[in-house]
Order: C-alpha cells, then structure tokens, then sequence
C-alpha cells in the first residue's frame, strides 16, 4: 500500500459514509462503507476494548455464497445481521469487517469494538470476514486485496499493532472456517503465525464443521440505493 493510499484511507476516515480510496498502485480503488450504507440495524449494545489490536482474524461465510454486486453483498451483510442478532441473539453482527466480491469494505463491528467471532479472541482482535465459500476456490483478486488494505490502514491508524498476529478461525476454533484455499492463502501473507503452546491455544485443531451463516427468513430491501460510481 502507497503513502498516497494510506493518506487518502485516513482522510476518509472508517466510519464515515461511502468514500472512494486510492488502494495499491494508484490504479486500484476501493470503498469503505458505513453501517448505513448497507442497511445495519442498530446494534444492541457496544463495548470496546482498548487497542490497538495484537491479533486479525479471517473468516469466510460459507453462507451467504460469494456476492458480486454491491446491493447483493449490502444484502448478505444484513443477511448475516440477522442471522446474528435475531437467531443467535447476539449484540451484533459478529464480524469487525465484511470483504465483498464486489471489492468493497463493509463496516461491521468497526475497530475496537469486541466482536462474536472468535472466542477467547473478540476482545483483542479484528475479525474480516470474506462473503462466499474459499473451500476450495480462492477469492477473486479484488477481495484479497481489499482485505490486506483494511489491515494496512488499521496498522496505520493505530487500531491495530504493527506486530499484530495474522490467524485463520480454524486456529482458534474447531471449524474449517476460512476454508482450506483461503486459509493457504493467508498463510503466505506478512504476519501469519503458526500458534504454539505459549498463546493457549493449538495449530492444529482439526476443520469438522462449516462456517453457517442461515438466510434471514423474510429478506430485507435495501434501506437506500446501490452507492454512486467512483468520482475520477
């Protein structure tokens, strides 16, 4: 990620509404959007942790499947809210972060809140989930990308510590959450650690379930219309 890029991603500022960033090279963009952008009903309650956060955490949805379009993925977001805070009966949705097949970055949680997607983990992480099921297939470029600057900008922003841990869900939890080809993935990315006995927890824990995520029962329509086309 560029000085240039990092500058834009702090001007924007994360919880603002939907603002265009200049990712990468200066040729790539992408958008953080708000809770309102994609329709999130208002949280239970919220309780922070004090950051910046010494762990990241990846998950993948397994459902809602991959969503390519940005009203899809605003829908699969309130898809998973509900499923969280109606079905489960959590604060939230559980995730700090959504990643699009669209490239876009949907605010969860937000940084330094605590999150339901990790136990002995959610007060001291941030959690992304990429929407769609990285069993076997790899999320598109867009994706990945997506989610390497979201944890550029939150190094730079000081939300999380710039020694921070790089983990799959699988190593916290028996789960095969992110799915084996994500999870090879990120294996390969700065920071990814290999957990031993001193963090309390194993690398092995053998992947035995999927990662659900039901559809809510009555879909949502959108709360607003699909975002305007980046300004050039």
């Amino acid at each position: 990620m560029t000085a240039l890029g990092l500058v834009l991603l702090s001007i924007m500022g994360y919880s603002q509404h939907m603002q265009q960033a200049n990712l990468g090279d200066g040729v790539a963009t992408a958008r953080l959007l708000s809770r309102s952008d994609w329709g999130a009903r208002l949280p239970k309650s919220v309780d922070h942790f004090q950051g910046p956060a010494p762990y990241v955490i990846i998950h993948h949805s397994y459902m809602p499947a991959v969503c390519y379009s940005t009203p899809e993925c605003m829908k699969s977001m309130r898809d998973m809210q509900d499923f969280h805070q109606l079905e489960r009966g959590w604060n939230d949705i559980g995730y700090s972060f959504g990643i699009g097949g669209d490239g876009m970055i949907y605010t969860g949680r937000g940084f330094n809140v605590i999150g339901a997607h990790a136990p002995k983990y959610n007060d001291k992480s941030v959690g992304i989930v990429l929407i769609g099921d990285w069993r076997t297939e790899l999320p598109p470029k867009q994706m990945l990308d997506a989610a390497k600057n979201l944890i550029a900008f939150g190094v730079f922003k000081g939300y999380i510590d710039p020694a921070y841990k790089l983990l799959g869900h699988r190593q916290v939890r028996d789960t095969e959450c992110p799915g084996g080809r994500l999870f090879a993935e990120i294996s390969s990315w700065p920071h990814f650690t290999h957990l031993n006995a001193s963090d309390g927890e194993s690398s092995t824990a053998a992947p035995v379930v999927p990662h659900v995520h039901a559809q809510a029962a009555a879909p949502q329509t959108p709360h607003q219309s699909p975002p305007a086309a980046p300004k050039v």
